[in-house]
């Protein structure tokens, strides 16, 4: 049995939900498709598919043994892309979607030194914080940051981690105090990121105790960066991502507030179309995310 061959079969009949149509897509004899997956099912002593004259279904055990395969498979294309790349230039046109907040204090100021290292390739980056479709419009690749990713052919490669923290000024907290309970929030003056998929309930846990707070905000806004102007005026509290304000807290300036509870964190990814034959221009260009912000 060639194992490769066999794995490759595998994955593209549980995928097509079919052995004619993996036949068809890889070039092969329904028989050879056939043999190949018996002669993996026997390998591994176990069943991967039911089968009825007419459908194929995995089984359980075919279900758990796919997800595996497949990141196999996906590593094994992505190194010989990467061996591939090496012999490619990082030249042409990028198009990069960003959340703008975050892109101009983690990332801006480095990309000129980025850009200066590739003289033949030219960014076109795009700061949004909506979430574009990358094949619809034409991007190469997109920062996103978000708990939950939709079910895609899309591959994301997780950057680094958003925490968040419950600050305000010093002077705010010297007039007003701070809360000492999460249900305290309602009793201060809140300010809130109105794109937040959560914007008017903050979740906080503390051991197995999880408390959610309705929050109804004197001031709302569209940008993190007008929500920590309004921190450090003193208008308020607010819940934003501590590397935001990392200086500010650093300074005493701001002040956290509810430090004993936890409360929600946002992966950052990368997202781009395909792993298969990825271009040098995006490989570079991830490679230097994941070398600034990892």
């Amino acid at each position: 049995m060639d194992r490769l061959t066999a794995l490759t079969v595998f994955c593209r009949a549980a995928e097509r939900g079919s052995f004619v149509a993996a036949a068809r897509d890889l070039g092969l004899s329904s028989s050879a498709v056939s043999k190949n997956i018996k002669e993996l099912e026997d390998h591994l002593r176990a069943r991967l598919f039911h089968r009825t004259t007419r459908h194929i279904a995995l089984t359980e055990v075919g279900e758990v043994y796919l997800s595996h395969v497949r990141r196999v498979l996906e590593g094994l294309e992505e190194a010989d892309a990467l061996v591939g790349s090496m012999h490619g230039e990082v030249r042409g046109r990028l198009r990069v979607s960003a959340p703008m907040t975050f892109s101009l204090l983690a990332l801006s100021e480095r990309i000129p030194a980025f850009l200066d290292t590739h003289p033949e390739l030219s960014l076109d980056l795009h700061l949004d914080d909506r979430r574009v479709d990358l094949i619809r419009e034409g991007f190469d690749l997109a920062l996103r940051g978000t708990p939950h990713l939709e079910d895609s052919s899309l591959v994301a490669r997780r950057l680094t981690t958003l925490t968040y923290a419950v600050c305000a000024s010093s002077a705010y907290a010297a007039a007003h105090g701070l809360p000492t309970h999460p249900r305290e929030l309602p009793d201060h003056r809140c300010v809130i990121y109105s794109l937040a998929r959560s914007a008017h309930q903050w979740t906080f846990t503390r051991g197995q105790e999880e408390v959610s707070v309705p929050i109804h905000a004197s001031y709302s806004v569209s940008s993190s960066l007008a929500v920590r102007d309004a921190l450090r005026a003193g208008y308020g509290l607010s819940l934003i991502p501590r590397r935001y304000v990392e200086e500010d807290l650093a300074s005493g300036r701001l002040v956290c507030a509810l430090e004993e509870w936890g409360t929600r964190e946002t992966p950052m990814y990368a997202i781009y179309p395909s792993r298969r034959f990825l271009e040098p221009k995006v490989r570079a260009f991830v490679g230097f995310l994941e070398e600034e912000l990892g």
